[in-house]
This record gives C-alpha cells, structure tokens and sequence, in this order.
C-alpha cells in the first residue's frame, strides 16, 4: 500500500517529496472524469518498472490523498528507489 497525496494540473509529472506520510506528487492530468487517477496509477507503474494491472487505487477515488495498492509479486521487481530520485 502506497500512501500519495496528489497535486492536479501541475506542469509535469513527479514525485515531490513528502506531505503528511505520504508520497506527494505533481500530477500533470486534470482532475477531470478519472483522469487524473489513471494518469497517477500509469504515471507509478512506469516509475516502478511495473505493468499497470498491477496498480490499483484502494481509496481516494476523489480526493488528493489517495491510496494505491501495488501486487505482492510486482513488488519484488519494483525499482523502489525511483520515487525517491
């Protein structure tokens, strides 16, 4: 479980340090119709080095904070030292 606390309509997608225990990132997507939660959930796989079937958002569906779900087998072969980079 990742924790993340999502800044919409930023001008590029990253990781921004921490906000309240949670990873807090600089979202490019509008939060408009879901984008913003499927561009989130592309936006960590990639950064993990992970398909995308294997990130699920748990909680926040509207809401900046958020909680995503990452598959016990993905990770093992997540390259976790990217959120921090």
């Amino acid at each position: 479980m990742i924790d993340i606390h999502v800044i919409p309509n930023a001008s590029r997608t990253q990781a921004d340090g921490e906000h309240d225990g949670a990873l807090r990132v600089r979202l490019h997507a509008p939060p408009v119709d879901g984008k913003a939660n499927l561009a989130l959930m592309a936006w960590l796989a990639d950064t993990l080095g992970i398909a995308k079937r294997d990130v699920e958002l748990v909680r926040g569906q509207t809401s900046k904070r958020k909680q995503l779900r990452v598959s016990a087998a993905a990770c093992a072969k997540a390259d976790w030292s990217a959120l921090t980079s």
